[in-house]
């Protein structure tokens, strides 16, 4: 797919489908992630795919939301700051490198026919103790992931280009 179109396509999908998604299509959006640039090449990140069904009801209990409970998966994005790159003025890029490799997820589900919903507002302590993650790992990303319920993208809202960009020594 072209790639301004693949960007198009991909929106936050808030209703799926009970359809379980195949491990192959996973495996593919795992790789996209794995092949997702990071500072220093460090990939300071761990994915936690959740599909049990248990620990789906527990998730749940830190982004209370009906939609979020119809996901068959969710991945759980974890960033290692101990293994993150530190710019000189000590400025951590983990959650940067985090974002790029999630961004790689969402797109490459969208190639796929797959929907996923970016979530940051949920109780990353209560996640921590659910998954039982080490201490040195934090949860930045909450992922639901499975086939969208509508078949049709909805329109997005965006800013014109002028309002984002600004050009310095423009040459015409």
């Amino acid at each position: 797919m072209e790639f301004l179109k693949l960007v198009s396509k991909r929106y936050s999908v808030r209703s799926f489908q009970s359809t379980p998604v195949e491990k192959e299509k996973l495996e593919k959006v795992l790789e996209a992630a794995r092949l997702a640039p990071s500072a220093v090449n460090y990939q300071p990140w761990h994915l936690y795919v959740v599909t049990q069904k248990e620990l789906l009801q527990k998730l749940q209990e830190a982004y209370p939301r009906n939609w979020f409970a119809q996901a068959p998966v969710v991945i759980i994005a974890c960033g290692d700051h101990s293994q993150s790159w530190k710019r000189s003025d000590g400025k951590d890029y983990c959650d940067v490198d985090l974002a790029i490799a999630v961004d790689h997820i969402t797109l490459a589900a969208a190639d796929l026919g797959l929907g996923t919903c970016w979530i940051g507002a949920f109780d990353a302590k209560l996640v921590h103790e659910v998954l039982e993650l080490p201490e040195h790992m934090e949860p930045l990303v909450m992922l639901p992931i499975g086939y969208p319920q509508a078949a049709e993208t909805p329109k997005k809202k965006r800013k014109e280009l002028e309002q984002l960009v600004t050009w310095i020594n423009q040459q015409e």
